[in-house]
């Protein structure tokens, strides 16, 4: 049977599937109960299982590589870009920063398309083109070269992370998201680290072939991500019912059941109220505002680690990169442990706010310490921050529905995060260094309003979900209509 024949299959037997869910939905609403009530069933824990062995192997390596490609700037701080390419320090910041306007640049058009075309082949083709950014930059030779690919390297990624997301709400209950966030964030720490292993090697390796060390690293993930590109255009599973996980009639019914706790469902067609709907809710405010000063300390010190950590010590370029280790493990830590924990208990923002304070004192330690094993000990903490993000990506996973809605506010995530990142190397002054304490202050107060944002976004949610279950709903909208939380009364928010 060929791939058409069975995608046709498919479709009439989730045609099939559609009365009885909407039977069984009858029911959930004539006996009260709730989006959060379901019981998962051995076939549905299966079914979960099939998707995570075909998509996990592939989001974690895209979004490790992509943060391997995006930090291959600081890593080649310490390996000869500044003698090779004679730039000073203020333009290698600038050269942190511009990765980022490319990265914003891209965000209102990235989101039509992103529901005009087929995710996984979308995808496939930034990440390819992206790589190809990556090996011409092992080529230039001045700073204006190197800042047009930085902003072309940021106009490409920034295709990837909204996907990720998106496609994680699409195949992920509302309950299980957090952890799967949680993932994604930790794979970026794991980026970070695969970026600094990779780099130890090129520091031993020596500038092979007269070519010089920070080249090869360009070359090396260059042609990594074109190869990922390519794998991902055909192989990548985009939706619950792609055509990779070969589904059964059984699990059909399963997934409309998913689909109707996820309150997502895809479309190729745009619902421009959802955004006017979007734009008048506090909450989205709240969302760019913790993910601009989250992000500023990400951008800041994401640029500069390397070279910090250098002056903490007679360390060699090949010590300082594996100084860096550590931060990617405990960044992954924070991450994963951050949505462990709001798996289990379900806090999203007291665990959010938690990881803040983490953060902000691993800030307030690198102001304080001017050098020694206390002030790296600081640096280390201060990656909180990725456990906070992983919890701010949940609030938006687990508490927006409806399809153009959702892709809307991880939209505007996604350029808080960017202009966050784009602030923070600029945070970093030359003439400060080594300590670039000015930097450091900033970091510490977009931590504590980002720990606000989460005590307000709270707030406001408990407040809704104390009127929806004093007024509960005679019954709920179809949801294959793509209803919103605002539309859907039985909605409930999760804090």
């Amino acid at each position: 049977m060929n791939r058409k024949e069975d995608d046709n299959k498919s479709q009439t037997v989730h045609d099939k599937s559609i009365s009885a869910h909407n039977s069984s939905s009858d029911i959930e609403k004539n006996s009260g109960e709730n989006f959060d009530s379901y019981v998962k069933t051995k076939a549905e824990a299966k079914y979960v299982r099939k998707v995570g062995w075909t998509f996990l192997p592939f989001m974690t390596t895209i979004v490790t590589v992509q943060l391997a490609d995006k930090s291959a700037l600081a890593i080649s701080a310490v390996l000869g870009i500044y003698e090779d390419t004679g730039i000073s320090g203020s333009e290698f910041s600038w050269l942190g920063s511009i990765f980022f306007l490319g990265y914003l640049v891209f965000q209102i058009p990235n989101q039509i398309l992103v529901q005009k075309f087929t995710i996984r082949r979308y995808l496939g083709v930034m990440i390819t083109i992206w790589g190809g950014i990556m090996l011409f930059t092992s080529m230039v030779n001045k700073f204006s070269e190197l800042a047009a690919l930085r902003f072309l390297l940021g106009l490409f990624e920034a295709t990837c992370t909204p996907c990720i997301y998106i496609i994680i709400a699409n195949l992920y209950r509302r309950e299980e998201q957090t952890l799967y966030f949680g993932i994604l964030t930790a794979c970026l720490s794991v980026g970070g680290m695969l970026g600094t292993s990779v780099a130890v090697g090129v520091s031993n390796m020596g500038n092979r072939l007269d070519i010089a060390m920070w080249r090869w690293n360009h070359i090396i993930f260059g042609a990594l991500t074109v190869s990922l590109g390519i794998l991902c255009f055909f192989f990548l599973v985009d939706s619950p019912r792609s055509w990779l996980l070969r589904l059964t009639p059984e699990e059909h019914e399963i997934v409309d059941r998913r689909t109707k706790d996820n309150a997502v469902v895809p479309t190729k067609k745009i619902h421009w109220p959802h955004f006017t709907e979007a734009l008048k809710e506090p909450r989205l405010y709240l969302i760019f505002i913790a993910a601009v000063g989250l992000n500023m300390q990400n951008g800041g010190l994401l640029v500069f680690s390397a070279q910090m950590i250098r002056t903490l010590g007679d360390f060699t370029p090949t010590q300082s990169i594996l100084l860096k280790l550590p931060s990617g493990v405990f960044a992954c830590i924070f991450s994963l442990v951050g949505a462990i924990i709001t798996y289990k208990y379900g806090q999203i923002a007291y665990v959010g706010m938690l990881m803040c304070v983490f953060s902000a004192a691993g800030c307030l330690i690198l102001a304080i310490v001017v050098d020694g094993p206390v002030k790296l000990a600081g640096y280390y903490l201060s990656w909180g921050m990725s456990g906070a993000t992983t919890l701010l990506v949940a609030t938006i996973g687990n508490n927006v529905s409806g399809y153009s809605k959702k892709i809307f506010y991880n939209t505007i995530y996604v350029i808080g995060n960017t202009v966050g990142q784009f602030i923070g190397p600029l945070c970093m002054l030359e003439r400060e260094a080594p300590r670039y304490l000015t930097g450091v202050i900033i970091f510490i107060v977009g931590n504590l309003v980002a720990f606000l944002c989460f005590i307000i976004n709270r707030i406001m949610m408990d407040m809704e979900n104390k009127r929806r279950r004093a007024n509960p709903p005679d019954e709920r909208p179809d949801i294959s209509l793509g209803p919103t939380d605002k539309e859907d009364r039985g909605f409930i928010y999760r804090l």
